[in-house]
């Protein structure tokens, strides 16, 4: 008992760890909040293109010497009302404005970068997070931008939930569908900002993904799914970042990993539609 409470304690001697925790807490619970509605709408394509839309932002702060989260946001919003506006205003299906935006926003991103010295060790740090470098500003930056997120989420739940699924009847409901569209991608893109720290561009998807894809597998209500989600995710992140600490591997691909291992289990053994459950009923 003493040894696992050693372990527990160890990594919180360090102020550096104590701020990770914190912001990893923050992003795997807010990513989960949000990413329920990446799953039921199957915009995980667009989270995708969206965390790697945002490099000519991060690359712009860089060069400008500024905190590379302003030059985030400003790109994240940019990107997700251009796509919004794209798919929905011209001839263009929505699949097709996402990969254009985001193909030709990453390589500018890349290119940008590339004109530094030292880009192959930033552009590192961009791609796979650096949670363990968050500063007590970033903390701030992440609590406050990801209350705006939540707090959004719930005054506007009713609504979200009628326009996931069933835009027939919003629109009976005369409820403005474009701005409510419009909102969700905002706080996907703000989601997505407020967590590059943390697990980077190249694993922001899979934090989006993987816990709430985990609690639709064991649950089909959504504000339980939410609820479930953000447990998980806040477990994940947790989890990850104490392995990071003791196996000496990338905070954020641990944070990742972690999430798919309970994803993988709920795929296996959650009790309605698990793997193992539904091979057992089919052998009674």
């Amino acid at each position: 008992m003493g040894n696992l409470l050693d372990l527990l304690v160890e990594p919180l001697r360090y102020p550096f760890m104590v701020r990770g925790l914190l912001a990893s807490l923050m992003v795997g619970t807010l990513c989960a909040v949000v990413g329920t509605y990446v799953v039921l709408r199957g915009m995980a394509f667009f989270g995708d293109a969206l965390a790697h839309a945002i490099l000519p932002g991060v690359a712009v702060a860089y060069l400008l010497a500024v905190n590379l989260f302003w030059g985030a946001l400003v790109m994240g919003l940019i990107t997700a009302v251009g796509i919004g506006y794209l798919s929905r205003r011209s001839q263009v299906k929505e699949d097709t404005a996402i990969g254009v935006i985001f193909a030709a926003s990453f390589a500018l991103g890349v290119a940008l970068l590339s004109t530094v010295r030292s880009y192959s060790v930033d552009l590192t740090h961009i791609l796979f997070g650096n949670v363990l470098g968050v500063s007590n500003t970033d903390l701030l930056l992440t609590a406050g931008l990801g209350l705006v997120v939540l707090a959004a989420v719930f005054l506007l739940y009713k609504e979200l939930l009628v326009v996931s699924f069933d835009p027939i009847m919003a629109a009976t409901l005369r409820l403005p569908l474009d701005a409510l569209n419009y909102l969700l991608l905002v706080l996907i893109a703000l989601t997505v900002v407020v967590s590059l720290q943390a697990v980077g561009v190249a694993l922001m998807v899979a934090m989006l993904v993987t816990p709430a894809a985990t609690a639709y597998l064991l649950t089909r209500r959504l504000w339980q799914m939410m609820i479930i989600g953000a447990a998980i995710g806040a477990a994940s992140a947790v989890a990850g970042l104490y392995l990071s600490f003791y196996v000496n591997v990338a905070s954020g691909a641990a944070v990742v990993l972690v999430a798919t291992g309970f994803f993988v289990l709920a795929f296996l053994f959650a009790p309605a539609r698990g793997v193992v459950w539904s091979w057992r009923r089919g052998r009674v």
